[in-house]
Order: structure tokens, then sequence, then C-alpha cells
């Protein structure tokens, strides 16, 4: 029996492992031709999995007085959707940024999401968020996506949606 107890301790080490990473992202972060130059590898190893996207002011799906989507939870995202961008914490607004990036991570894959570019400009202030903006999206594969948000080249916030649709 003492001779066995290496091996049952190896095996259960081995299964402990595996149950640890099989949660984590694809560590290998491929950054598509024509992305911004201020989106680094590293601010995808930063992503918080953990932290959802929660519905807050009725009908945002995002971070509660940070940043937010009306249209998240629309059927259909696959085939495009309208999304209302909002965003907390924005100083002069109208001569700012948004620039939007999608991250799946089951496949480690970075994606443009918004059919016009990687970047959007922002307006005033509407429900209650300093900066608002309409767009549309495409999510080109159901799964967990993080999107990470910048202003002005700056990473803004990080929202973490299940798109199932």
């Amino acid at each position: 029996m003492i001779r066995k107890l290496p091996i049952v301790l190896v095996f259960l080490s081995l299964l402990f492992l595996a149950a640890c990473t099989s949660n984590e992202t694809n560590s290998e972060v491929s950054l598509p031709e024509g992305v911004p130059d201020f989106v680094q590898e590293s601010d995808f190893e930063k992503i918080n999995w953990d932290k959802k996207a929660v519905t807050f002011n009725g009908n945002i799906i995002g971070n509660e007085n940070k940043s937010g989507v009306i249209g998240a939870d629309a059927p259909s995202l696959i085939n495009g959707q309208k999304w209302m961008w909002h965003l907390w914490g924005t100083e002069n607004p109208r001569q700012t940024e948004l620039t939007v990036v999608g991250y799946h991570k089951e496949t480690g894959i970075v994606h443009q999401i918004l059919t016009t570019g990687w970047t959007i400009g922002l307006g005033g202030e509407n429900n209650g968020a300093d900066a608002q903006a309409p767009s549309s999206v495409k999510i080109p594969k159901s799964g967990e996506w993080a999107i990470l948000l910048y202003t002005d080249g700056k990473l803004f916030d990080t929202l973490i949606y299940e798109i199932n649709e």
C-alpha cells in the first residue's frame, strides 16, 4: 500500500493541474493586422474573466459607473446588431475616440467587432453616462468574450460577456 501512495499522489497532482488550467485563456494572443498600435498583448493578460458584466440602470449591461452597452443581450449578435456604448468618467467626450477590441477566450483570437472599423467617436451625455456612442457590431463566434475599451489610446475598461447566439 505504501508503494502505491506516490503513484496516487502523482496522479492526483496531474488531475489538479489539469483542472486548474482548464479555465484559463489561450496564452497565445495574436494581434491582427490593422489593430491600433496602442493595443498591447499585455492588455489581454490582465483580463479578469470572473468580473462578468451585470445589468444596471434598467437595460445597460457592463461595469456599473464605468462602462456598459445597451443591446449586448439582443439575439443574433453573430449576424450583427446595434449596440449603444455608455462611458462614465470621460472628460470632453465629443473630442474622445473609443476603440473597441474583442477577444474570444476559447480561441485567443483578437477581433474587430465594430462593423465600421476599430474606432468611433463619442457623443455627449445619455442615460446618466458622461459619454455615449451608437454602433453596429458583429460578433464572429459564440462563447465568452472580453471587450476591451480604449479611450484616446488608453485602456479604459474591459467588459466580459457570454455571447450565445
